[in-house]
C-alpha cells in the first residue's frame, strides 16, 4: 500500500472519532513515548550502572513483574470502588514519584522498592485504562483499542530509539524524563477523564460475564460483583490468561537474551534500540496486512489470538535456528511484531464485548496472568544466558510460544460464539 494511501486512510479513522477520544490518544502516544524512554534499559542499567549481573537484573524484572501482578487485580477490582478518574490518575502519579526518586539513588535496596512500587502503579493503570475506553466511546471501541495499540506503540519505538541515545549520556536522565512525561499524563487525566455510571454500564454486562444475557441489576444501583461465580466462568478467561502468559514469557527474550547477547557480541547500544524501531514502523506499516488476515482468515476475535500465536511460534522458531548475524534479529523482530500485532489490541476488545461491566474484573485477571509470563520470563532467561548463552534463551522463548499457540486454540474452541454486534461495524480498521 502506497504511503500517501496509508496516511490517507489513517486520518479517515481518526476523523470518526469523537474530538475527546483525539485528545486522549494524544496524550497517551506521549505517555507511551515518555515511558520507552526507560523500559528496554532496564537489564542494562542494573548491569552497567549498577554493576549486577544479568541473572540480578532479570531477578529486578521479576519483581517488578510480580508487583505488576498484584497491581493489575488491585485495579480490576477496584474500578467501581473507587472509580476510575481517582485510580487512574493515582496510579500514574505514584509511578512518577517513583521514577523521579529512582533517577536520584543508586541504592540497590531502595532501587528494588522502588521498582516493585513502579509495578504494582502500572498493573493498577492498565486494565482501569482498557475498560475505561471500552465503556466512555462503547460504539468506537474496536477502532479505538487498535489505533490506541498503534499509537501506543509507535510511542515505544520512538522513546526506545530516544532512549538509547539518551542512555548513552545518563541512564538518571532517562528516568527523569519518564518520570515527567507520566507526570504530565496523570495531570492530563484528573481534567479529562469523567466518572462512567456503574448502573448504565451494568446494562451491558453478561450475566456473570456470559455473552449474550442481559443483567437483571440493569437499573439496580452500585455493580455488585461475585467474583466466586465469575471466577467459575473459566472458559471466557482462563486459557486467554494462560495464553497471555506464555506469550509475554516468550516475548522477554527480547529484553534478557537478545539484549545481553549483543552487547556480548559488542555491537553499539543503538543496535538493541534499533530492534525497537523497526517493532513500531512495523506496527504502523503493518496495519493493511493484518487487516487483510482479520478480514479473510481470521474475522472472529478468537481465531485472531490463535493466528497471532502461529506468527510468534515462527518468529521464534527463525531466530532459534537463525541468529549469528543481527539482521536475522531483525527478520524475528518483524514476525513477532505481526503476532504481537494481531493479538494484544484483540483482548481488552473480547473482554469488552463479551464479559460488559465485568470487564475490569476480567481484564485485570487475564493481566495478571500476562505479568507472571513477564516475571517468570526474565529470571528464566537471565540465569539462562549467564549459564549456557543465547541458544537455550531462544529454545525456552520458543517451547513457550507453543503452549501460548496451544492455549489460545482451546480458547476460540471454548468461545466459538459469533462477535456480538455486526461485523461491518466492529471490524478492526486498516490504517
Amino acid at each position: 500500500m502506497k504511503p500517501n494511501l496509508l496516511m490517507f486512510q489513517s486520518l479517515s479513522v481518526l476523523r470518526t472519532f469523537p474530538r475527546d477520544a483525539l485528545f486522549f490518544l494524544m496524550a497517551s502516544f506521549v505517555n507511551s513515548t515518555g515511558k520507552a524512554i526507560m523500559w528496554p534499559l532496564t537489564t542494562l542499567y542494573v548491569h552497567n550502572v549498577m554493576g549486577k549481573s544479568y541473572g540480578e537484573a532479570g531477578l529486578i524484572l521479576l519483581y517488578q513483574a510480580l508487583a505488576s501482578v498484584v497491581g493489575e487485580f488491585i485495579g480490576g477490582n477496584l474500578y467501581y470502588r473507587v472509580g476510575p478518574k481517582t485510580l487512574i490518575t493515582a496510579a500514574f502519579t505514584v509511578s512518577s514519584a517513583a521514577l523521579f526518586t529512582i533517577a536520584f539513588t543508586h541504592n540497590w535496596p531502595l532501587y528494588m522498592v522502588l521498582v516493585c512500587l513502579l509495578g504494582i502503579s502500572n498493573g493498577i493503570s492498565m486494565p482501569s485504562m482498557n475498560a475505561y475506553v471500552g465503556f466512555r466511546w462503547k460504539e468506537h471501541r474496536r477502532k479505538l483499542y487498535n489505533v490506541m495499540y498503534v499509537c501506543n506503540n509507535f510511542g515505544l519505538s520512538i522513546g526506545a530509539m530516544v532512549g538509547g541515545l539518551i542512555a548513552s549520556i545518563s541512564f538518571s536522565f532517562t528516568y527523569m524524563l519518564t518520570g515527567g512525561t507520566t507526570f504530565l499524563f496523570a495531570v492530563f487525566l484528573f481534567f479529562f477523564m469523567k466518572e462512567s455510571a456503574p448502573a448504565d454500564l451494568l446494562a451491558d454486562a453478561g450475566d456473570g460475564g456470559k455473552p449474550g444475557r442481559r443483567s437483571r441489576r440493569a437499573s439496580s444501583g452500585p455493580i455488585e460483583m461475585d467474583r466466586i461465580k465469575l471466577l467459575k466462568n473459566f472458559r471466557i478467561y482462563l486459557f486467554l490468561a494462560f495464553g497471555s502468559m506464555f506469550f509475554w514469557l516468550s516475548f522477554t527474550q527480547w529484553s534478557t537474551g537478545v539484549a545481553p547477547y549483543i552487547d556480548q557480541k559488542g555491537l553499539d547500544l543503538k543496535y538493541y534500540s534499533l530492534l525497537w524501531t523497526i517493532n513500531g514502523v512495523v506496527i504502523l506499516v503493518g496495519q493493511p496486512l493484518t487487516s487483510w488476515i482479520k478480514k479473510h482468515a481470521a474475522p472472529d476475535i478468537v481465531r485472531q489470538m490463535v493466528i497471532s500465536a502461529i506468527f510468534t511460534v515462527s518468529a521464534f522458531s527463525f531466530v532459534l535456528v537463525f541468529h549469528e548475524y543481527y539482521i536475522y534479529l531483525v527478520v524475528g523482530m518483524i514476525l513477532a511484531t505481526l503476532g504481537e500485532m494481531m493479538l494484544l489490541p484483540t483482548i481488552p476488545t473480547f473482554f469488552s464485548e463479551r464479559t460488559g461491566a465485568y470487564a475490569p474484573f476480567y481484564m485485570g485477571l487475564a493481566g495478571g496472568f500476562a505479568n507472571l509470563g513477564r516475571m517468570v520470563g526474565p529470571l528464566m532467561f537471565g540465569h539462562a544466558f549467564d549459564l549456557w548463552g543465547i541458544v537455550p534463551v531462544f529454545l525456552i522463548g520458543t517451547i513457550a510460544s507453543i503452549a501460548a499457540l496451544l492455549m489460545f486454540y482451546i480458547h476460540a474452541n471454548m468461545n466459538k460464539e459469533p462477535d456480538p454486534l455486526p461485523e461491518l461495524e466492529l471490524r478492526t480498521s486498516s490504517l
